[in-house]
């Protein structure tokens, strides 16, 4: 691609838009506003700010980052290794299928040859890893289909790492403004206050070894194991 193509495909792949159906997790945001544990915009941001900490950047990123390096050597094992510890560092089985149900839908855009994304079709790479899936040998987690994706795409490892990290943000922020609980222009607040934080953890995690993958938000993950078993639940997690 050239470099005003791989910026308009970042831009694709940062957009609500995109039809993997991430609109419909909130990754225990649902849950936190159910119990009234989120009271301002304030308190959002720095939920949030806590995901991009704890989750976001030790582990989402550093798969990214890791299946991106491992696509530009052509090493499928690589990729699938980013998939399998990613897999064993989400705890809540809600955000499991989440990631894995958007991975897939990815997955299929990037497989259909009048899709929007046509010049993945057929990539060598990209088929192996789907087979991979079909056969059962990896989750197909959206990060890691993500950095996949971002390297054939000619996205650089940094720039993949601030387009999974926005849409990560955007998305939390967008189910709690869904959830009728704060306004546009809260919302906007919030996501700006946030950037210094989203460039933060991608600096420091877009480049990390798989060996240094990790996850500790352990609130958020009660948050939704408690959402599982919700009587009341607008999200899928």
């Amino acid at each position: 691609m050239t470099e005003s193509a791989a910026f308009l495909t970042a831009l694709r792949l940062s957009d609500s838009m995109l039809p993997v159906g991430t609109y419909t997790a909130s990754y225990g945001i649902e849950q936190y506003l159910n119990e009234g544990r989120i009271e301002t915009t304030g308190d959002l941001a720095d939920l949030v700010a806590g995901y991009l900490r704890g989750i976001v950047g030790p582990a989402e990123t550093v798969a990214l980052g890791c299946a991106h390096r491992s696509a530009a050597a052509g090493d499928l094992d690589g990729v699938l290794a980013a998939d399998e510890r990613l897999a064993a560092s989400t705890l809540p089985a809600e955000f499991r299928e989440s990631s894995t149900k958007a991975g897939g839908k990815l997955l299929d855009l990037l497989a259909d040859a009048d899709g929007p994304f046509e010049g993945a079709a057929g990539d060598e790479l990209v088929e192996e890893y789907a087979a991979a899936l079909d056969a059962g040998e990896t989750a197909g987690h959206y990060p890691v289909i993500l950095g996949l994706l971002c390297q054939r795409a000619g996205i650089g490892r940094r720039e993949a790492a601030l387009v999974g990290a926005y849409s990560t943000v955007t998305g939390l922020l967008g189910a709690a403004q869904r959830l009728g609980r704060f306004g546009h222009t809260e919302i906007q607040s919030a996501l700006s206050g946030l950037f210094p934080t989203i460039e933060a953890v991608c600096d420091r995690y877009h480049d990390a070894d798989l060996e240094a993958m990790c996850s500790f938000a352990p609130l958020a993950d009660v948050m939704g194991m408690r959402h599982e078993r919700a009587d009341r639940r607008l999200f899928m997690s």
